[in-house]
């Protein structure tokens, strides 16, 4: 599975409607509006990168009210468990 962020920059007056439509493109599992440089950040997870192409170049960008994106793609996922596990010193309680 590939999990990209992608950082949307939208038309002020679009963003809400940008997130609903960007949130029913197949592959897009959650849509955020945010503060700082970007309006939205959308969380994408697909098998293939293929299907993450399709996803944001072939659909996020032309929703109507895209300005522009900025995508990061995942290497590895870190859980609570796992910092938990990582910072462990092993020690009984």
């Amino acid at each position: 599975m590939i999990t990209a962020f992608v950082l949307i920059q939208t038309d002020a007056a679009r963003i809400p409607e940008c997130a609903e439509e960007i949130s029913e493109i197949e592959g897009i599992s959650e849509v955020y509006s945010v503060t700082g440089d970007c309006d939205l950040i959308a969380i994408a997870r697909v098998r293939r990168h293929e299907d993450l192409a399709d996803a944001i170049a072939n659909r996020l960008s032309k929703v109507e009210g895209v300005i522009g994106t900025t995508t990061q793609i995942a290497f590895r996922a870190y859980s609570q468990h796992d910092l938990d596990a990582a910072f462990s010193l092993g020690f009984d309680s």
